[in-house]
């Protein structure tokens, strides 16, 4: 085992070479609980809002992408829309590491590093008509979408699969068996942690994926049995295991897989992160007439545009437009 990890906002990577075996191991504290303070869902749409951010980071990071991953699912149900993206590092444009003095209203600005954000829309009435709340019945029958945008050269990607009614996990896997062909095994957890004094939770997020690599699943005469073992150990793990700061990852691997040689690599930091900007959305607004800009403005002129992911209002005023 190599250097440990911090205790949350961060991709671990890891492998089990002998058994050609890769995998990451997410977990978010601060960037999460940021994410989802934008906007207040009830516990189970926020827990598949939570684990699209996990998958997110679990995805995106694996690519070692400098662009965005978009995790996105699309369905019938009164949760309709769930919308989590991951930032690769910009290393021209900031800092991969957050500075330990800033607080995380400062880090969630579009710095250059690692990071996430997302978004969820529920049917309020829908929701609360709803008998069970499984992942199922809030989703319904839907896609998910998985969008790779590089920021350098490149062309986009999108991939699309059916929504599992067992929920984004599930989804994930049906994606890399029909797209990637590559077997590949995902846990993810979200849960709320209660601090005495504050009236809603902080939500933390977490998730493991475990791959075989393209060299070993092409290997001629492999043996499936160190996979299907593999699998089964990585399934066992509980959603407290994922999601405990106090409990390094470290500690989960090697429960889960000491008898495999498990190597971990240095942990990536990952922040909260918003790419939403005043300058963008006034160039956007300047292409609307002066008519169509007075039926957006308030009573006193202004604009005023909230971003869905981070919460930020932005007021554009008369003058912004001229």
């Amino acid at each position: 085992m190599l250097s440990a990890a911090a205790a949350g906002d961060f991709v671990l990577p890891f492998d089990i070479s002998k058994a050609g075996v890769r995998g990451r191991f997410v977990r978010l504290d601060a960037a999460s609980a940021q994410a989802l303070d934008a906007h207040t869902l009830p516990e189970p749409a926020a827990r598949v809002a939570g684990e699209a951010l996990a998958l997110a980071a679990l995805l995106g990071s694996a690519l070692k992408l400098d662009g965005r991953l978009t995790v996105q699912t699309k369905g019938s149900g009164p949760l309709d829309l769930v919308t989590a993206d991951y930032y690769g590092s910009e290393p021209d444009r900031g800092s991969d590491a957050p500075d330990q003095g800033e607080d995380d209203e400062a880090r969630s600005k579009d710095d250059g590093a690692r990071g996430v954000r997302g978004y969820a829309r529920l049917d309020a009435e829908r929701f609360a008509a709803l008998g069970d709340k499984f992942f199922a019945q809030l989703a319904g029958e839907g896609v998910l979408a998985i969008t790779i945008e590089p920021q350098r050269g490149g062309k986009t990607y999108q991939g699309i699969v059916s929504l599992s009614p067992d929920g984004l996990a599930a989804s994930a896997e049906i994606y890399f068996e029909q797209s990637e062909q590559l077997p590949t095994v995902i846990r993810l957890a979200a849960g709320p942690l209660y601090v005495a004094g504050k009236k809603t939770p902080r939500w933390r997020a977490a998730g493991l994926m475990l791959q075989m690599t393209p060299e070993a699943s092409k290997a001629p005469g492999r043996s499936e049995d160190d996979w299907n073992r593999l699998s089964i150990l990585a399934r066992s793990v509980e959603d407290l295991e994922l999601l405990d700061t106090g409990l390094a990852p470290e500690t989960v691997l090697w429960r889960l897989f000491h008898e495999d040689e498990v190597r971990v690599q240095p942990a990536e930091p990952v922040a909260f992160r918003c790419d939403c900007d005043t300058g963008r959305i006034v160039q956007i607004l300047r292409g609307y007439n002066a008519d169509e800009r007075a039926g957006l403005a308030d009573d006193d002129g202004v604009i005023r545009a909230r971003c869905e992911f981070c919460g930020t209002t932005h007021e554009i005023g008369p003058d912004d437009l001229a």
